[in-house]
């Protein structure tokens, strides 16, 4: 299968790419200028990738690049906003996705697997899950047979959350907001990449949209006991900071790129996101249930 691939230098992509290749299909895969030539295995033995130029606010690159795709992949996406650069939510997820749909039926795409988010709903608190949820509208009116997957957070190597988290465990004192109860539900690349390649060509997936979530839930506390463990530290020092504290910090802070967290992601994380039927996807899918201690263990303990 010819498959058309968005977002293939980031994290979540780059797992994907692979994947696909293992499984012999050959791949476009949709890069801007500024990331010519970043593509995992581009310009190796590995004959089945094309490189083609263009985003998604360039509709003639778009429908240039899918003419005799059979299958679109769609990743693309922010979980941060930077409107000095005109990248925002609204912009990504719901403009970004409508032209590539629209290039994708003008192209005669007969499957459309989208990147949405656990969470995603039309009367969500945050910008991001809205907009996901929009997109996800575009999708489900398209005319296209279709599969969207909604993933909780995903860990491997090189992720940011994980590796961001492990850096705060190492201090003598974690900060955590609230409590730490939330829950999250991470996954693990493998499994993204995994399902979603199979989405291309599973009739009983078709017109489908599935939570992708780990084995189980965890709080965020124990999200952070696990990275302890897995870096070898014995305890990790918790100090719990009160969401009455935190907000007006995030409120002056979060126009600086180097700091960690927006009031999105604080609302986000502080709703959770867990699966509220994780079970689907691995009935449905054949994948590994990737636990996230022994998941994450085996690139943190490198460092």
């Amino acid at each position: 299968m010819k498959v058309f691939l968005t977002g293939a230098t980031g994290f979540v992509g780059r797992g994907i790419l692979e994947r696909l290749q293992a499984e012999g299909h050959e791949i476009v895969c949709l890069t801007r200028t500024s990331s010519t030539g970043k593509l995992p295995y581009y310009e190796t033995a590995n004959a089945n990738i094309t490189e083609a130029t263009g985003d998604l606010f360039d509709k003639e690159s778009l429908l240039r690049a899918m003419q005799g795709c059979d299958a679109v992949i769609h990743l693309v996406g922010i979980i941060r906003e930077q409107p000095g650069k005109n990248i925002l939510f609204s912009r990504i997820h719901v403009e970004g996705t409508k032209n590539v749909l629209e290039a994708a039926k003008q192209a005669g795409i007969k499957r459309f697997v989208h990147m949405s988010a656990l969470g995603a709903r039309e009367n969500a608190t945050s910008a991001y899950h809205r907009t996901k949820y929009e997109a996800e509208q575009l999708v489900q009116a398209s005319g296209i047979s279709y599969v969207i997957f909604r993933p909780s957070v995903i860990f491997g190597a090189g992720d940011e959350f994980v590796n961001m988290l492990a850096d705060l465990v190492r201090l003598p004192v974690t900060p955590v907001i609230g409590d730490g109860s939330y829950p999250l539900q991470p996954v693990a690349r493998k499994t993204v990449a995994d399902v979603f390649v199979q989405a291309l060509s599973r009739p009983e997936t078709t017109n489908q949209t599935y939570e992708t979530g780990g084995p189980e839930p965890l709080s965020y506390g124990q999200i952070l006991d696990a990275i302890g463990e897995a870096i070898g530290k014995r305890k990790v020092n918790k100090i719990h900071i009160p969401l009455a504290l935190m907000k007006p910090v995030v409120n002056m802070m979060e126009r600086f790129p180097f700091f960690p967290i927006t009031n999105t992601q604080l609302t986000m994380l502080l709703e959770g996101n867990a699966c509220k039927d994780g079970k689907l996807l691995y009935d449905t899918f054949h994948t590994e249930k990737i636990d996230f201690l022994p998941g994450i263990t085996t690139y943190l303990r490198t460092k």
